[in-house]
Formats: structure tokens, C-alpha cells, sequence
């Protein structure tokens, strides 16, 4: 819970550098499609997140990784063609969690929350017409 956007520069480029190095070495496209693709996302995500506090807005990151991984996992039920609700079903209420906690600590505006949920859900809906 750092106060200025400002001092969120340099842990989101660390994370970005992080998540690069894990792309390019260790989960490589031909080994583990849809986790490379989920980690992209997830890069993006980050770049999203880096570009809003370089003009100063604020973004919930934890709202970008839950929803992000709620997208991961809807969309990895379709490709498994999993018949059983219970995952999506727990990553929904577990989203609402977050957003609900988020909100009853102070830490974020409901605008704050609306765009991590889009930093952390767009990307991961772009590339997840790439593996499905």
C-alpha cells in the first residue's frame, strides 16, 4: 500500500523483467501453450499497469492478478473441456472477495478497482483466442 503511483515504477518493471526472463527460459511456447500465453498475458498486464502510474492512475493490482487468472481459468475449462463448474464457479466469488476487501480496507476506489479488473482481464481475453 504505497501512497504515490510513483513509487509502483520500479517494482512493476522488476515484475515485467521477471516475467520476460519466464517466457524466453523457462515456460517456452512448446512445451506449456497455455501457461506461456497466461504468463504473457500477465506481462501485458504489467505493462498496463506500468504505462497507468506513469500518468499518474492508479490501478488495483490485486484486482489485475485475480481477474487475470479468473480469465486463465475459464478459458483453460473450455480448452479441457472440463464439465465441472466449481472452479470458475470459486475464482468468480474469490474475485468478489477481493474487490470487496479491497474496498472495506480503503485502499481503493471502485474506479481503481474497475480498471485493474480491465488491465487483468483484457490482455488475457486477447491472448486467449491465441491458445484456445
Amino acid at each position: 500500500m504505497v501512497p504515490e503511483t510513483s513509487q509502483r515504477r520500479i517494482p512493476l518493471i522488476l515484475q515485467c523483467f521477471l516475467y520476460i526472463l519466464l517466457v524466453k527460459r523457462s515456460i517456452i511456447i512448446t512445451r506449456y501453450p497455455e501457461l506461456h500465453f497466461f504468463f504473457l498475458g500477465a506481462l501485458f498486464s504489467t505493462i498496463v499497469a506500468l504505462v497507468l502510474s506513469l500518468f499518474k492512475i492508479k490501478a488495483s493490482l490485486h484486482m489485475l492478478a485475480i481477474s487475470g487468472l479468473t480469465v486463465f481459468i475459464i478459458g483453460l475449462n473450455i480448452h479441457l473441456q472440463m464439465q465441472n463448474p466449481f472452479w470458475t464457479a470459486l475464482v468468480v466469488v474469490l474475485t468478489g472477495v477481493v474487490a470487496s476487501s479491497r474496498l472495506e480496507m480503503g485502499a481503493h476506489t471502485s474506479t481503481e478497482l474497475l480498471i485493474g479488473l480491465l488491465a487483468g482481464t483484457l490482455p488475457q481475453i486477447l491472448f486467449l483466442f491465441l491458445w484456445l
